[in-house]
């Protein structure tokens, strides 16, 4: 696990297989998924080596139900006064009432997938969830953050937009590889994955936190310039 202050009040935690991110209001922490269902020892680790206690986690933002961001809710949940937020379409997946829906896989990614699940990804525990968001709604984190429904990777994949800070929190919608900025793999809906994609890069961030590798500095513009590849 590595550690990376992306601003003093947002750290960036490389877990095992996947990240998470950690907010700090003044000690009141918020963390934006949750890795795998090993990763939650991890987080913890994290938040004791930035001088806080697991105790100060508040709320836990899921951007969508998959194992790599979700695994780790249901331990998390049971660390004190936290409160598990998701998105009201992905919610009954995240309780383990419904099964994980099937994706739409191009070849390639169906051969990665199968790999994946085979040997890295133990399944997400089922968690609770005592709030379930709609587009629209302000969640009390970050001076507001804004929850942008973002269907396509899920059918309820979020995306969290803290205009106070020009932050956008992606998920898998968008991902950052090899320095390039890229529509994410895995989705459910492709086309509809790809035209929350081309959404996000029409709002006004500075900062984008992807799902998978770093956050994107410049991060209108960077969306803007690679949505001019997309064809929906």
């Amino acid at each position: 696990m590595k550690i990376i202050e992306v601003r003093p009040e947002l750290h960036l935690l490389l877990l095992e297989f996947g990240q998470a991110y950690l907010w700090n209001d003044g000690g009141e922490l918020t963390v934006v998924d949750t890795g795998i269902a090993t990763s939650a020892a991890e987080i913890a680790a994290a938040i004791e080596e930035l001088g806080m206690r697991k105790g100060d986690v508040r709320r836990v933002v899921l951007t969508h139900h998959h194992e790599d961001h979700s695994g780790g809710a249901a331990e998390i949940s049971g660390w004190g006064e936290v409160s598990v937020m998701a998105h009201w379409q992905d919610a009954p997946v995240i309780r383990g009432d419904v099964p994980v829906p099937p994706l739409d896989l191009t070849d390639e990614e169906r051969e990665l997938h199968r790999d994946l699940g085979a040997h890295l990804l133990p399944a997400a525990p089922p968690c609770r969830v005592d709030q379930e968001l709609k587009d629209g709604d302000v969640i009390d984190f970050g001076g507001g953050a804004h929850v942008l429904h973002q269907p396509g990777h899920t059918d309820g994949s979020i995306a969290l937009y803290l205009p106070r800070f020009g932050v956008l929190f992606t998920g898998d919608t968008v991902a950052h590889v090899n320095g390039q900025v890229t529509p994410g793999v895995f989705h459910r809906d492709r086309a509809a994955a790809l035209r929350s994609f081309l959404r996000l890069a029409d709002v006004d961030a500075d900062l984008a936190c992807v799902g998978h590798g770093a956050p994107i500095t410049g991060a209108r513009a960077a969306l803007a310039a690679a949505s001019g590849a997309i064809a929906v």
